[in-house]
């Protein structure tokens, strides 16, 4: 596969020239069993095909993946507008308008001291994040997606450290908010932050994350990470007012539009060898 000249994006999601290019990086990524009538035409919107670890298509989706960050424009990894079907509490559907998209920068100040050192491992090659409200202005949400330097083993490893001490939910481990001048993200710091989720990839050397608030900039004395305040019965201010749903739901699309993104550059390379 080839890119043209790689670009990013400044504060008024325009792309601009790095000047940077990346190696791809070939790994191996985990087996998956597909069910049912199998693929309908070749190809499945949303999601990943993964073959067995010796897979060459495995190996380049890994790769395509990893690239997505300067051959990709920033409308199809943050779209201006997400709509989230059932994302909100009880079913409701939500629909998020991006207000503001952070220049592409390395990951020194995206995330909490801790977080940013239980990330190290598998290196930071680009950062981009966006800054999104929904429909009725209540609530602002910060997603980002993180393309490591990683191979496929250490993003399993990752993957697996978070799950067995729990990083993903504790609330010294935050992804700070990109809080945009002029726009109703302005106040939104690390006081404000109401409930997050962090992601881990394993078939792509990708980390996805999101962290919500209130619009009116009220502080948070306990953020509540996603999948608790998300739990049916949950009492806290932050779970009665959708914040987790929030986080939650805006980046689980903008990880399915990674996803699908990915694909047309991986069935182009499969068509050509």
């Amino acid at each position: 596969m080839s890119f043209g000249e790689p670009e990013g994006y400044d504060a008024q999601a325009r792309p601009r020239p790095l000047g940077v290019r990346i190696r791809p990086r070939i790994a191996g990524a985990a087996a998956c069993v597909v069910l049912g009538l199998g693929l309908i035409g070749g190809a499945l919107t949303g999601s990943w095909l993964v073959g067995d670890t010796g897979d060459g298509g495995a190996q380049d989706t890994f790769a395509a993946a990893g690239t997505l960050w300067h051959s990709v424009p920033v409308d199809k990894l943050f779209p201006p507008t997400v709509i989230g079907q059932g994302a909100g509490p009880g079913g409701a559907d939500r629909t998020w308008t991006r207000i503001a998209v952070a220049p592409d920068t390395g990951c020194a100040k995206a995330f909490d001291p801790l977080l940013r050192k239980a990330l190290a491992p598998v290196g930071c090659q680009r950062l981009l994040r966006a800054s999104y409200i929904d429909a009725t202005q209540s609530y602002v949400t910060t997603v980002g997606l993180l393309f490591t330097k990683a191979d496929a083993a250490a993003m399993r490893t990752l993957d697996t450290e978070f799950a067995k001490k729990g990083l993903d939910r504790r609330s010294d481990l935050m992804p700070r908010p990109y809080a945009a001048k002029g726009t109703l993200a302005a106040g939104f710091g690390d006081e404000q932050r109401a409930s997050w989720t962090v992601s881990v990839l394993t078939d792509a050397p990708v980390v996805v994350f999101a962290v919500s608030g209130w619009a009116d900039d009220r502080t948070v004395d306990e953020p509540e990470p996603a999948e608790e305040a998300m739990q049916s019965g949950a009492t806290t201010a932050v779970a009665q007012a959708g914040l987790g749903h929030e986080a939650q739901g805006l980046a689980d699309r903008i990880e399915r539009a990674l996803r699908k993104n990915v694909s047309p550059s991986t069935e182009q390379s499969e068509q050509s060898s």
